[in-house]
């Protein structure tokens, strides 16, 4: 089983995800999830999620994983029925004790161990598949050595990460925002302090501690050959534009290589267009040697968020392309489509209508709406984006 696992911080963001390309999707419930400032997903949100999945053969799972304190014990076994009513296919645990409950109580649930558990090794992954685990979320910091032997050893599906945030620290082991915030990290109130930038001397120099964040384009194929069954995709709380573009590319590349027609030059535009993207560069990380200095920033940075999403196709009628706008663009931007059914289009812009169907020659008010001159063929949910890079320079 290959699987693409993309992030749902809302309703809206599923729907994104699974139309892109992903097979299934990891989101928060109303309880036990460790993404406090997502837009978690309420009782009702869960069944109609569950049901959008399951009516396009996807998965869906739900994180339960923050470290219990005692007073969230009681109420524990409820919510993982209620998690099994609703359908889900399996939840993301990183206390034993939500391992244990399911077991004891026969709940008819799939667990995946969460990446919080820092796995890292075979006989910590034997341990948690005696218990009934089924997966194992691997550590961020897992080595391809490491997952080699994991899964010879162990036989499990594993799950790694192939893109978004990384921790300073290992993962779910932080206590940074905790000490400094009093919000704890490892219940989904991290402050994030590894971001912050600190000064250093009376002259206003910073240092930070930040990681770039994971990018696994060029290694995608080795993880698989290894035995990855699951990719995952870090960023419930990031925007569609994100969840689309990087789920886009993941799933171009993974088709080819199972499809075995995935050239070099696939890879580096892709990993281009991730590395664009958001607002960090990005890097392997841990996959094929430790980090290095290359690998974080030390000495300040930018993180500036680009600007290229500039809008979605909402329709097509009368020979018009109707786009809700999400950024200014004007008359006489080259710019380009892209979407689930739609390779690259490169389009420069020579005409905007207003609702009215007024001439105008900037679309620059927020989520305003305005036609184009319909040139190609185009599907509703496809992106618009600045033209940043063009694939034949790549071949």
């Amino acid at each position: 089983m290959i699987e693409l696992l993309a992030p749902a911080g809302s309703l809206e963001k599923l729907k994104v995800a699974y139309h892109y390309g992903a097979d299934a999707v990891y989101l928060g419930g109303y309880n036990y999830s460790l993404r406090a400032n997502a837009q978690n997903f309420s009782y009702e949100e869960l069944k109609e999620a569950t049901q959008i999945a399951h009516n396009l053969s996807k998965k869906i799972y739900v994180t339960v994983n923050i470290l219990l304190h005692n007073k969230e014990i009681s109420g524990l076994k409820d919510y993982l029925q209620e998690l099994e009513k609703i359908g889900i296919d399996a939840v993301i645990a990183s206390d034993i004790v939500v391992i244990k409950c399911i077991k004891e109580n026969n709940i008819n649930l799939e667990v995946h161990l969460s990446t919080q558990a820092s796995t890292l090794n075979y006989e910590a992954a034997l341990f948690y598949k005696n218990l009934g685990v089924k997966r194992i979320v691997l550590a961020r910091e897992a080595s391809k050595e490491d997952i080699k032997i994991i899964k010879e050893k162990t036989a499990l599906d594993l799950e790694c990460f192939v893109g978004g945030a990384m921790c300073t620290s290992f993962s779910g082991k932080c206590v940074l925002s905790n000490v400094a915030t009093g919000r704890d990290s490892n219940r989904g109130g991290c402050a994030q302090i590894c971001r912050w930038s600190f000064n250093i001397n009376d002259k206003k120099e910073t240092f930070t501690m930040t990681p770039k964040d994971l990018n696994m384009a060029v290694y995608l194929e080795e993880m698989l050959n290894i035995g990855v069954n699951s990719f995952k995709i870090e960023g419930r709380m990031r925007s569609i534009y994100y969840i689309a573009t990087v789920v886009y590319e993941y799933r171009k590349l993974l088709d080819k290589i199972i499809n075995h027609t995935l050239t070099k030059n696939d890879i580096l535009y892709s990993n281009d267009i991730i590395n664009r993207c958001a607002n960090r560069e990005s890097t392997p990380q841990f996959f094929d040697k430790l980090p290095t200095e290359k690998e974080q920033y030390y000495l300040g940075r930018d993180e500036v968020s680009n600007q290229d999403f500039l809008g979605i196709v909402l329709e097509i009628k009368d020979n018009k392309i109707l786009i809700e706008q999400r950024n200014y663009f004007k008359i006489g931007d080259i710019v380009e489509f892209f979407g689930p059914k739609t390779e690259p289009i490169t389009y420069k812009i020579h005409k905007i209508y207003d609702e009215n169907m007024e001439n105008i020659d900037i679309a620059r008010h927020p989520r305003m709406k305005v036609y184009l001159e319909k040139e190609m063929n185009l599907q509703p949910g496809d992106i618009m984006r600045l033209k940043i890079f063009d694939k034949n320079n790549y071949l």
